[in-house]
Protein backbone atom coordinates (compact mmCIF):
# COMPACT_ATOMS: atom_id res chain seq x y z
CA UNK A 1 0.00 0.00 0.00
CA UNK A 2 1.48 3.94 -1.08
CA UNK A 3 1.19 6.25 1.11
CA UNK A 4 1.55 8.77 -0.97
CA UNK A 5 -1.63 9.85 -2.02
CA UNK A 6 -2.04 9.44 -5.84
CA UNK A 7 -3.62 12.62 -8.06
CA UNK A 8 -4.27 11.81 -11.16
CA UNK A 9 -4.50 15.64 -12.70
CA UNK A 10 -1.99 16.79 -10.44
CA UNK A 11 0.11 17.52 -13.91
CA UNK A 12 -3.15 19.34 -15.14
CA UNK A 13 -3.36 21.31 -11.76
CA UNK A 14 0.34 22.48 -12.30
CA UNK A 15 -0.07 23.53 -15.76
CA UNK A 16 -3.15 26.04 -15.31
CA UNK A 17 -1.60 26.98 -11.86
CA UNK A 18 1.79 28.27 -13.30
CA UNK A 19 1.54 31.99 -13.51
CA UNK A 20 4.50 32.25 -15.81
CA UNK A 21 2.83 30.05 -18.54
CA UNK A 22 0.58 32.74 -19.86
CA UNK A 23 2.72 35.86 -21.20
CA UNK A 24 -0.52 37.97 -21.97
CA UNK A 25 -4.35 39.07 -20.39
CA UNK A 26 -6.83 40.33 -22.46
CA UNK A 27 -8.98 41.70 -19.77
CA UNK A 28 -8.02 45.31 -17.88
CA UNK A 29 -7.13 45.42 -14.84
CA UNK A 30 -9.78 45.88 -12.40
CA UNK A 31 -8.88 47.66 -9.44
CA UNK A 32 -9.66 46.45 -6.18
CA UNK A 33 -12.47 48.58 -4.26
CA UNK A 34 -14.68 48.84 -1.16
CA UNK A 35 -18.13 50.59 -1.76
CA UNK A 36 -20.37 52.06 1.31
CA UNK A 37 -22.93 53.88 2.75
CA UNK A 38 -23.62 56.30 5.43
CA UNK A 39 -26.85 57.80 6.09
CA UNK A 40 -26.08 60.58 3.59
CA UNK A 41 -23.60 59.56 1.04
CA UNK A 42 -22.38 56.47 -1.24
CA UNK A 43 -18.62 56.08 -0.74
CA UNK A 44 -16.22 54.31 -2.95
CA UNK A 45 -13.03 53.42 -2.29
CA UNK A 46 -10.23 52.34 -4.94
CA UNK A 47 -7.21 51.03 -4.39
CA UNK A 48 -4.89 52.77 -7.36
CA UNK A 49 -1.30 53.15 -6.12
CA UNK A 50 1.57 54.69 -8.20
CA UNK A 51 -1.03 56.23 -10.90
CA UNK A 52 -0.91 59.43 -11.59
CA UNK A 53 -4.27 61.39 -10.72
CA UNK A 54 -4.61 63.39 -13.53
CA UNK A 55 -4.84 59.65 -15.73
CA UNK A 56 -7.92 59.13 -14.04
CA UNK A 57 -11.53 59.78 -15.06
CA UNK A 58 -14.26 59.29 -12.70
CA UNK A 59 -17.74 59.79 -14.21
CA UNK A 60 -21.51 58.79 -13.61
CA UNK A 61 -23.20 57.13 -16.57
CA UNK A 62 -26.84 55.78 -16.45
CA UNK A 63 -26.60 55.21 -12.97
CA UNK A 64 -22.64 53.68 -12.82
CA UNK A 65 -20.01 54.82 -11.22
CA UNK A 66 -17.06 54.42 -13.83
CA UNK A 67 -13.54 54.88 -12.72
CA UNK A 68 -11.02 54.61 -15.78
CA UNK A 69 -7.72 55.14 -16.29
CA UNK A 70 -4.20 54.02 -17.25
CA UNK A 71 -0.49 53.46 -15.92
CA UNK A 72 2.57 54.75 -17.88
CA UNK A 73 4.46 51.91 -19.33
CA UNK A 74 8.41 51.74 -18.27
CA UNK A 75 10.79 50.70 -20.89
CA UNK A 76 11.91 47.34 -20.53
CA UNK A 77 15.16 47.07 -19.45
CA UNK A 78 16.97 44.07 -20.77
CA UNK A 79 19.86 44.09 -18.31
CA UNK A 80 17.94 43.26 -15.12
CA UNK A 81 17.56 40.17 -16.19
CA UNK A 82 13.96 40.04 -14.26
CA UNK A 83 13.09 37.08 -12.58
CA UNK A 84 9.29 37.61 -12.18
CA UNK A 85 6.92 40.80 -13.35
CA UNK A 86 3.87 41.10 -11.40
CA UNK A 87 3.12 45.08 -11.54
CA UNK A 88 0.99 45.46 -14.46
CA UNK A 89 1.02 48.08 -17.09
CA UNK A 90 -1.79 49.38 -18.69
CA UNK A 91 -5.10 50.21 -18.75
CA UNK A 92 -7.95 49.77 -15.56
CA UNK A 93 -11.49 50.36 -15.94
CA UNK A 94 -14.26 49.44 -13.10
CA UNK A 95 -17.65 50.20 -13.79
CA UNK A 96 -20.20 49.80 -10.49
CA UNK A 97 -24.40 49.84 -10.66
CA UNK A 98 -25.75 52.43 -8.04
CA UNK A 99 -27.87 51.42 -5.54
CA UNK A 100 -29.73 54.54 -4.64
CA UNK A 101 -30.05 57.74 -6.85
CA UNK A 102 -27.41 60.58 -5.72
CA UNK A 103 -26.99 64.02 -6.88
CA UNK A 104 -24.36 64.06 -9.38
CA UNK A 105 -23.58 67.56 -9.19
CA UNK A 106 -21.95 67.50 -6.17
CA UNK A 107 -20.23 64.18 -6.16
CA UNK A 108 -16.28 64.64 -4.63
CA UNK A 109 -12.99 62.89 -5.52
CA UNK A 110 -9.97 62.75 -3.92
CA UNK A 111 -6.90 60.75 -5.30
CA UNK A 112 -4.42 60.30 -1.86
CA UNK A 113 -1.58 57.57 -0.63
CA UNK A 114 -2.62 55.44 -3.39
CA UNK A 115 -6.35 55.55 -3.01
CA UNK A 116 -9.31 57.13 -4.74
CA UNK A 117 -11.60 58.19 -2.52
CA UNK A 118 -15.40 58.84 -4.36
CA UNK A 119 -18.35 60.57 -1.84
CA UNK A 120 -21.51 60.67 -3.48
CA UNK A 121 -24.38 62.37 -1.85
CA UNK A 122 -27.67 60.67 -2.02
CA UNK A 123 -30.39 62.33 -3.33
CA UNK A 124 -33.11 63.47 -0.72
CA UNK A 125 -35.45 60.59 -2.68
CA UNK A 126 -33.39 57.97 -1.59
CA UNK A 127 -32.61 59.10 1.73
CA UNK A 128 -34.80 56.75 4.15
CA UNK A 129 -37.47 58.67 6.03
CA UNK A 130 -39.11 56.90 9.44
CA UNK A 131 -43.08 56.26 8.90
CA UNK A 132 -45.21 54.86 11.20
CA UNK A 133 -47.34 52.67 10.42
CA UNK A 134 -50.42 51.66 12.07
CA UNK A 135 -51.18 47.69 12.47
CA UNK A 136 -55.13 47.13 11.92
Amino acid sequence: MSIIPWKPFSDMEGFFGNDDLFFFDTEKMKPAMDMYENEKEIIAEFNLPGIDPNKIDVSIENGFLKINGSTEEKKEEKDKGYWRREIRKGSFERMINLPVKIKEEEIDAVYEHGVLKVKMPKSEQSIPSKVSIKVK
